[in-house]
């Protein structure tokens, strides 16, 4: 079976955030992912990781202003500035400093009169600039494709689309973080496509979900534990993220996990 990481923004949210370390290292997790980081220092977040014995596999990228609706910059004509100046200032000093190896870039939300020529050509400059800027510190940029229902007008929704801008930029650390739920959400399909993307090498990351309400992976249309098979099978040796919101407590839900053969956290 595969490794699996904790997300610590959406599991564990019994806890404040600093006890959701401790709280996934409990559970038998050795490995942790979250969306952002940066609410707590750099340092304070390196110690917890520390003391309890976990890696960072997965954060992402600054994706602007949050609260005012921002899903991310790397898509956005104007905006190139900013983008560029939270990856060099804020999002590679915490990889760093987390020792962190894969950094997820979001695309954003574009705007339905976009020049959609103007809106690639953008995505693809930030692409390279982002992955060169990163590969001497050994990090990875991966793009996500991600479902409009639960964020409606985001660029990049599906995964030969991400699979081509890849292809086109020719980067060695630039790759594809596979989410199984939105893939399910917008393509579905889901053993032809990671029998598809998954030999390619650009597929360096997985991320899990119930559907249709992202819950534990045993709840709702997906059998997970076939998916997991193929991607054993596959030759993947990488992490698949725990992305999901549990329905009551994290660590009572976590039946999933523990009913899986072989299974390793």
């Amino acid at each position: 079976m595969p490794r699996f990481a904790a997300n610590l923004t959406m599991m564990y949210r019994e806890h404040a955030f600093p006890d959701r370390f401790a709280a996934a290292r409990a559970d038998g997790f050795d490995a942790v992912e979250c969306l952002f980081p940066y609410a707590l220092e750099a340092e304070v977040c390196l110690a917890h990781l520390e003391d309890q014995g976990l890696q960072q596999v997965l954060f992402n990228a600054p994706p602007g202003n949050w609260e005012a609706g921002e899903r991310g910059l790397a898509a956005l004509p104007g905006r190139e500035a900013d983008f560029r100046h939270s990856i060099r200032e804020q999002a590679l000093p915490y990889a760093q400093t987390l020792r962190c190896p894969r950094l997820h870039v979001m695309a954003g939300i574009v705007p339905p009169d976009s020049d959609l020529h103007r809106v690639r050509s953008t995505y693809l400059d930030n692409l390279v600039w982002a992955a060169s800027v990163a590969a001497p510190l050994g990090i990875d940029i991966l793009i996500e494709p991600i479902n409009p229902r639960d964020m409606p007008g985001y660029y990049l929704t599906r995964q030969d689309q991400a699979h081509h801008l890849v292809t086109e930029v020719g980067m060695a650390n630039l790759g594809v973080l596979m989410d199984l739920y939105h893939c399910q959400i917008v393509e579905g399909d889901l053993a032809r496509r990671i029998e598809t993307f998954l030999p390619s090498g650009r597929v360096r990351h997985f991320q899990v979900a119930g559907v249709p309400d992202r819950h534990e992976p045993d709840v709702g249309e997906i059998h997970y534990p076939y998916l997991f098979d193929l991607i054993d099978r596959l030759g993947y040796d990488g992490t698949i993220g725990c992305e999901y919101r549990p329905q009551a407590g994290t660590s009572q839900g976590l039946g999933w996990l523990k009913r899986l053969p072989s299974r390793r956290v």
